[in-house]
């Protein structure tokens, strides 16, 4: 006898990565708009579909058991045909026309060129420019009318800025580094103005940890290739963490908690065209992931 095939419930599927994109779900709750017993429910039903359990408890937060990294992995495939299914078929294929959209350099070489992808063929008639630059230059952009969004680390000053998102910090280090406690710390940071710069710094000062800028540039490539040849640690998020660059425990290196920080969007007060407000979602979207 054929054993009845299994219907994995989606909106439960995303809850369960919006928990895990979020780091915790009390706030996949509270971002998703069900109360934290209703998370839990649902938990519990994607946990009696799969028929082993997706979560165990590590001190005093919970983390995936191998049934639910391989789960994890399924659903966000899962989830990214969904969504482009529905933007595909449904009422936003009338989209045409340009976006022009500004990110950090970290997100141009991870996830934003399978973004970039699903959307175009979702939606053949748009044209999309994207361009990866320093922060502070692509919300002058907007401001200018050169770019229709612009994804920046924090706010940059810009009251009119939206915060959409937030990722964990990382001291980050090759394998050779150690900390000498008798030396300022050796930092390797991008030029002013940087949110990671003034993050960094600020962390340090509250710490009442010495440093000295052992080497400063404007490209994210030469804040990494410094890295990796030594010449200090910098302050970033993991995603385009390169190799053999590694994540830094704190309290092994004497280092304060990093932090995090703020995802902004900047866009112009007036009124976008529908395929620039399409776009629009899937960045925010995409920038509430939490690292």
């Amino acid at each position: 006898m054929v054993a009845p095939k299994r219907n994995l419930d989606m909106d439960v599927l995303r809850t369960f990565v919006a928990g895990l994109d979020l780091g915790n779900f009390a706030r996949a709750a509270e971002q998703l708009g069900r109360s934290p017993s209703a998370v839990s429910l649902q938990l519990r039903k994607l946990e009696d579909q799969i028929g082993q359990p997706l979560l165990r408890k590590q001190g005093r937060g919970l983390v995936l058991t191998e049934a639910g990294e391989r789960l994890a992995s399924y659903a966000r495939r899962i989830l990214v045909l969904n969504d482009e299914a529905c933007l595909a078929l449904g009422a936003l294929t009338r989209f045409e026309g340009w976006v022009r959209v500004g990110v950090p350099q970290d997100f141009a070489e991870t996830w934003l060129p399978d973004l970039l992808a699903g959307f175009e063929r979702a939606h053949p008639r748009v044209r999309i420019e994207a361009r990866a630059d320093r922060g502070a230059a692509m919300a002058d952009a907007v401001a200018v009318g050169d770019l229709d969004l612009a994804l920046t680390w924090g706010r940059l000053g810009r009251v009119e800025s939206e915060i959409v998102g937030q990722r964990n910090l990382l001291w980050i280090g090759n394998d050779q580094f150690r900390r000498d406690p008798d030396a300022p710390l050796p930092l390797v940071l991008l030029d002013t103005p940087c949110a990671f710069r003034a993050a960094a710094i600020a962390a340090l000062d509250r710490a009442g940890i010495a440093w000295r800028a052992s080497f400063a540039t404007t490209s994210l490539a030469g804040v990494w290739a410094a890295v990796r040849a030594g010449l200090g640690v910098t302050l970033r998020t993991s995603d385009a963490l390169p190799a053999p660059l590694r994540a830094l425990a704190p309290e092994d290196h004497g280092l304060p908690p990093p932090g995090t920080l703020d995802l902004a969007l900047h866009r112009p007060l007036s009124s976008s065209s529908d395929a620039v407000s399409g776009f629009c979602d899937l960045l925010v979207a995409a920038a509430r992931k939490v690292s």
